[in-house]
């Protein structure tokens, strides 16, 4: 009788192993996706295959050139990285059968990753203008997030910060709000730097930190896109410092959140840095690219933080007995 009860929980057992081992080869596998999109605009190889998709000048292999090779290898990475992705979303649920957690983020990757390579197909067929082109790096980053914290759900074994009951009171309802408003000026700061990238104005200010010698150059032209773009880059790292350093009023209660605030609060400063280095190397390639992968980032580590406060919040008294009898639920469903 213990051998023959023992037995069916082994192919779950080795399903849950797999999902997870694929999980994080599709989280870095988004990531080099991201980074690889990057390259394609910071080089200038969105028509390295011309306009044609998903066949590079008509070819599955297209004769060699810089630019069609950057972009011919940008989409056979993204349609391995999809198969991965569809892999892992039928595999998470299959393991976290009925969780509302897995099937929101699984909606947003597949989600996102099509609304992602249908604009990317659009921007090679039709052009397409930089306020447009813009959203395709956001609906990436995004993309990444998702699958960063679907694979930190799998591996966690229980809620996050160890057993909900055994907290004292969630974090203050202004901080909870602050980092959901982190969360909302990360979207708008990435957003204008992209269509910084995209409509040409990176060297709107074309020295650091100061715009041009000036403090204040206005919101006008070239200056004044890429001095925005700081200005909000500036008020976001002021917002993350400030939420890290209250988030060790209650450490104790959250350990994790309080770490999470203060790898941003490193990774932004970095960003600022890099930013730095973009304006004073002339937008070498590998400066671009390291402040785009910190964007990514410092955005990964701020949804994690909405997701511990999402988590942590007041719950109705509905919500606290459905919690108090998990056991409701039939073993067999």
């Amino acid at each position: 009788m213990n051998t023959s009860t023992a037995t069916p929980k082994q192919p779950s057992e080795r399903l849950e192993k797999w999902v997870k081992r694929l999980a994080v080869l599709a989280m870095v596998g988004m990531f080099i996706v991201l980074m690889m999109g990057s390259t394609v605009t910071n080089t200038g190889s969105s028509e390295g295959c011309g306009r044609s998709w998903p066949l590079c000048h008509g070819e599955f292999i297209p004769q060699y050139a810089v630019q069609t090779a950057i972009e011919f290898s940008h989409r056979l990475v993204t349609a391995v990285e999809g198969i991965l992705i569809l892999a892992v979303s039928i595999g998470a649920i299959l393991i976290r059968r009925g969780n509302r957690q897995v099937k929101v983020l699984v909606a947003v990757i597949i989600g996102t990753l099509i609304l992602q390579s249908g604009l990317g197909a659009a921007a090679v067929m039709w052009p397409q203008s930089p306020a447009i082109l813009a959203s395709h790096f956001g609906i990436s980053m995004t993309c990444f997030a998702a699958i960063f914290l679907l694979t930190r759900y799998l591996y966690e074994p229980q809620s996050l910060d160890g057993d909900a009951a055994t907290r004292k009171t969630p974090p203050p309802l202004w901080f909870r709000r602050g980092v959901w408003g982190a969360l909302v000026m990360s979207v708008i700061v990435a957003y204008v730097g992209a269509y910084m990238r995209h409509s040409g104005n990176e060297l709107g200010c074309s020295t650091w930190p100061l715009c041009n010698g000036k403090v204040f150059p206005g919101f006008t032209g070239a200056e004044g896109i890429s001095f925005l773009h700081r200005l909000l880059a500036g008020s976001l790292m002021i917002l993350v410092f400030g939420l890290a350093w209250w988030a060790r009023s209650f450490k104790a209660d959250y350990p994790a959140l309080a770490k999470v605030l203060n790898v941003a609060s490193v990774t932004i400063v970095l960003q600022a840095l890099a930013g730095a280095f973009v304006v004073e190397t002339l937008l070498d390639l590998w400066t671009t690219l390291l402040h785009a992968a910190l964007m990514a980032i410092l955005f990964v580590m701020i949804c994690d933080a909405c997701r511990m406060v999402w988590s942590a919040r007041p719950r109705t008294a509905g919500q606290r007995s459905q919690t108090s009898h998990p056991t409701a639920v039939p073993a067999g469903d």
